[in-house]
């Protein structure tokens, strides 16, 4: 009878205990349509399934998920542009670790020139002496200032200021800037209201690369070297629901869109037609992904964007 008893007591506990808990990670978030991996594996509940409470912190931009990152404040950064993610790498290595890039051209759309309805411009020289916004952020608008060289503009033939992207629709309707180096979905919803158009997309590619078909690889999913070696097991699952994601959005690229929807400033009329990045998880980067990757990075060297090389394979991280 006593063994009857407690094994009935250990059977209430045993129904009685919560689920297995969740570990906590936090990841800067930059609600923008290249955080989609991010929404997608929250959505679907890919976190859940590997025991991840993913808790988002909205950082605007790459310093503040820099900064996020060396001071341990969060472990992961949805979208972390890579000029700025090797900067923190010379600073502190492998603070910022790139588990998955996306590649940017004319065909998967981010960073693009658009330009404010009634702006006579057909070519990015035509934005000589304009009003230019940009994304914020050094990366940001050291790229948007070395496309316009290529293109043939010096510094002085336009004026060029960093601008939160929230305010990229408003300023545009509002008439504020003559153009701008704006990502998505800002574009697609400039060019839905009528207020702007996209004078030239994928020119980091084409005027950086040299090829409009190369991919720039300028963000992309990180974890800190901090979060693999303190809480391995963790940043495993972690990167396993990442890796879900992507293959989501890959194979369902219409219903991985819906999460736009809530998560970024993208109407519903919208969110069919925005332009996606392309999402590659590093095990399936190829060789000529990497050499594009090292490209980019090195010509960011030769402009004085990063102090000294980077040997883009030693913050590629694979589990």
């Amino acid at each position: 009878m006593r063994k009857l008893t407690l094994l009935g007591a250990v059977l209430a506990a045993a129904l009685a205990a919560p689920a297995a808990a969740q570990d906590k990670v936090k990841v800067g978030v930059f609600p923008v349509s290249s955080s989609l991996p991010f929404f997608v594996a929250q959505d679907r509940g890919f976190f859940k399934e590997q025991r991840i409470d993913a808790e988002m912190i909205r950082l605007i931009g790459g310093p503040p998920n820099v900064s996020g990152l060396i001071t341990n404040q969060i472990d992961a950064s949805a979208i972390l542009v890579t000029i700025e993610g090797m900067n923190a790498n010379l600073k502190k290595p492998g603070v910022a670790m790139y588990i998955s890039l996306n590649g940017q051209n004319a065909q998967y759309q981010m960073e693009q020139f658009v330009v404010r309805k009634g702006v006579n411009a057909r070519s990015l020289a035509d934005l000589k002496g304009k009003k230019i916004m940009s994304a914020p952020g050094p990366a940001n608008v050291t790229m948007a200032r070395a496309v316009l060289a290529v293109a043939g503009l010096k510094d002085g033939d336009y004026q060029l200021d960093q601008l939160d992207m929230g305010q990229h629709v408003n300023a545009m309707t509002a008439g504020t800037f003559d153009a701008g180096y704006t990502l998505e979905p800002n574009a697609a919803i400039m060019r839905k209201n009528g207020v702007a158009s996209t004078l030239e997309a994928g020119v980091i590619a084409k005027y950086i690369l040299g090829d409009p078909r190369a991919n720039a690889w300028v963000g992309g999913g990180v974890i800190s070297t901090d979060f693999i070696k303190n809480r391995p097991d963790v940043a495993q699952r972690y990167a396993a629901a990442w890796a879900k994601a992507i293959d989501f959005i890959n194979a369902n690229p219409k219903e991985a869109r819906r999460s736009l929807l809530k998560n970024t400033l993208t109407p519903d009329d919208l969110v069919e037609s925005v332009p996606l990045v392309k999402f590659v998880n590093v095990a399936n980067l190829t060789n000529s992904d990497r050499h594009d990757f090292q490209t980019f990075i090195d010509y960011s060297t030769r402009l004085g964007t990063l102090p000294e090389r980077v040997d883009v394979n030693k913050y590629l991280q694979r589990f």
